[in-house]
């Protein structure tokens, strides 16, 4: 089994840019738009993507993505919705790779071994559970690590050094590095003390290093270039479909892709 983010970082540190990884919740505006929206965002340009696991109390994400979840929960979203999807996607051909993004408690409620079988036999690629430290998630990297799967954490601003060193020393593909204290949602810029903290990360791993929360704009994806190998764009990626006409959609998804990731101006060459 091929690995498909380490790939990944290996075309986009090749090109000399961060890869971009735009988030969308899984069932989400319509239970079947998720295969458009994502094959329009990887047309744009999209190197992965990352699909949200509908959760009733995402504790960690702003408004924007608590009410697109709720949306889907009411529309009957869930792990098998999200794997269905998947396994679509790699049927029609897309293959950068997919994370689902979501919370322990769907997870435990599936059964996490059986959780992860299915999510890699659909053509998952890692899972990025906000929710899960390495104190509490031995059965989820050992199935994991059975199923080829990788297990991405998170790290702050707040965290400490030895924070930083467990989570390297459990992490798998890349560590995903929240930009700012507190929940998600698109911000004017990024924070100041974001250099400083991703400088403080690397002196403890040689893996990718992926900055999310507040990303919503071309110099915001430039700027992380500059210390960091991804990009993850959530909320303003959230925004504009919700905002998007259903016939338009995915010429505007695309657009939106390409303005972030500088196609638009012919910098960028095509994705595979």
């Amino acid at each position: 089994m091929s690995d498909r983010i380490a790939e990944m970082f290996k075309r986009t540190r090749a090109e000399g840019r961060p890869a971009l990884i735009p988030f969308v919740p899984a069932s989400w505006p319509e239970p079947d738009a998720t295969v458009e929206i994502v094959r329009a965002a990887v047309a744009g340009g999209a190197d992965a993507m990352e699909l949200g696991l509908a959760f009733s109390d995402p504790q960690a994400d702003g408004p924007t993505n608590q009410a697109a979840y709720q949306q889907a929960l009411a529309q009957g979203a869930n792990a098998e919705t999200l794997f269905a999807a998947a396994r679509e996607l790699r049927a029609s051909g897309v293959s950068v790779p997919l994370l689902v993004m979501g919370y322990f408690n769907p997870l435990l409620a599936y059964g996490v071994s059986r959780f992860v079988r299915d999510a890699a036999d659909a053509g998952v690629d890692g899972l990025i559970i906000v929710d899960a430290p390495p104190e509490e998630a031995g059965e989820l990297e050992l199935s994991a690590r059975e199923a080829g799967l990788h297990v991405v954490y998170l790290l702050a601003p707040t965290s400490t050094d030895e924070r930083i060193r467990l989570v390297a020393e459990h992490a798998s593909g890349f560590i995903y590095c929240v930009s700012v204290t507190g929940t998600t949602g698109a911000r004017g810029e990024l924070s100041k003390e974001l250099p400083a903290f991703i400088a403080r990360v690397r002196e403890h791993t040689d893996l990718p290093l992926a900055v999310g929360f507040g990303v919503s704009e071309r110099a915001h994806v430039e700027a992380i270039g500059e210390m960091a190998d991804a990009a993850v764009v959530g909320s303003a990626f959230v925004t504009m479909v919700a905002e998007a006409e259903v016939s338009s959609r995915p010429e505007r998804v695309r657009a939106f892709v390409e303005g972030l990731t500088g196609r638009d101006s012919g910098r960028v060459p095509a994705a595979e």
